[in-house]
């Protein structure tokens, strides 16, 4: 166990009975509930079925996909619990993906001003960053996570054998992530995860690997909670990353929220090497890297004045600036930097000119997902 000094316990286990039960039994039977969504409630509420059936634990099921993470969908919840008795005592258990533990840590911090939640993440983008640091929250007039507040669960518990339930795409989705971690704090962690085998996944190596990445985040979110200063380091690739997803919903082809921050991250490298130094050859050696693996999301020059749009309503922007975090070099970061319009079009110009990768060059699944099911942080 992992002990946080923001008040939210990071579990590793392999068996998530125990370790359900052991944060459960300190409420009251008839005060717990469980919140999953419709994927989760098919392929992951089994290995949690035991728990439910022992505590008659009450639970509710809300539609997956980025589209509901709305209001319309933290009234259901809200409902739910008013319709069950919940009070301060009760605890929220959050089962399911990123859109879910976000929407379900937001219902349970605002209800009666806040009940304890519990995250159990799904899916690998959930486990190694939107159920951890106490982001909470629901998209709102078109503008991912625009409402939202602070509130750490009691427990994270992050158990492999619910990655064994989704498919590549959602797999390589939340790895974008774990990418990212490297980039900004950790050479060591970027170098094992170039070399981890995707095609075929050891789960046993991969707990280890995501404990690694799990620090990451851990680390910059100890050293600042509400995101004032260092911890802004985490949005790397974010900025451009939130833009290119909002216009894809937008315009009808949606991406995962990996997917959208790996083609951020090759833009902001871009600005890295313009603004900080970045290594130009190194830039070159990633984008390509991350293509093979990512596929591209198409855009034309066209796009870049809606693209841009979107980037002056990211929360971090200041003074009406926009601010990315940046890297010199892998493993440091240059956070609250301003780019010009124009260099935010020449980045975005790079990306347009880098060769799509041929398809044969990554396995099925692993290029861009034309889904409405994705979700987010």
């Amino acid at each position: 166990m992992v002990e946080s000094k923001i008040h939210s316990n990071i579990v590793f286990s392999q068996d998530i009975v125990k370790e359900l039960l052991s944060v459960v039994e300190k409420y009251p039977k008839e005060k717990v509930f469980l919140l999953t969504e419709e994927n989760a409630e098919q392929k992951c509420l089994p290995l949690v079925q035991p728990v439910i059936d022992q505590l008659q634990i009450k639970w509710l099921e809300i539609e997956a996909g980025e589209e509901n993470k709305k209001i319309g969908s933290v009234e259901k919840v809200w409902q739910f619990l008013s319709e069950n008795g919940a009070d301060r005592k009760s605890l929220l258990i959050n089962l399911g993906g990123g859109m879910l533990t976000d929407l379900g840590g937001f219902a349970a911090s605002t209800f009666k001003r806040g009940l304890d939640f519990v995250n159990i993440p799904t899916t690998l983008l959930a486990q190694v960053d939107a159920s951890l640091g106490g982001k909470t929250g629901f998209n709102f007039n078109g503008l991912k996570n625009e409402i939202g507040v602070f509130q750490e669960p009691v427990t994270v518990i992050i158990n492999t054998n619910f990655l064994k339930t989704i498919d590549h795409a959602n797999f390589l989705s939340g790895y974008a992530e774990m990418i990212k971690h490297g980039f900004i704090k950790s050479p060591e962690h970027w170098d094992e995860l170039q070399k981890f085998d995707l095609k075929n996944i050891n789960y046993e190596a991969l707990q280890e690997i995501i404990a690694h990445s799990v620090a990451v985040k851990k680390w910059f979110v100890m050293n600042d909670p509400t995101e004032k200063n260092i911890r802004k380091a985490l949005n790397l690739g974010h900025t451009v990353g939130h833009a290119f997803e909002s216009y894809a919903m937008k315009t009808g082809k949606p991406i995962l929220h990996g997917y959208a921050v790996v083609y951020g991250m090759i833009v902001e490298l871009f600005l890295s090497a313009k603004k900080c130094g970045f290594e130009a050859v190194l830039l070159q050696q990633i984008s390509q890297w991350l293509l093979e693996r990512y596929g591209k999301f198409e855009i034309t020059e066209n796009d870049f004045d809606a693209l841009f749009e979107l980037m002056t309503h990211d929360k971090k922007n200041e003074a009406g600036r926009i601010n990315f975090t940046l890297i010199p070099e892998i493993g440091k970061v240059e956070i609250n930097q301003n780019c010009t319009k124009a260099e935010v079009f020449e980045a975005l110009e790079y990306y347009l000119m880098m060769e799509k990768p041929h398809p044969k060059s990554f396995s099925k699944g692993e290029g861009l997902l034309d889904s409405n099911k994705s979700e987010s942080i």
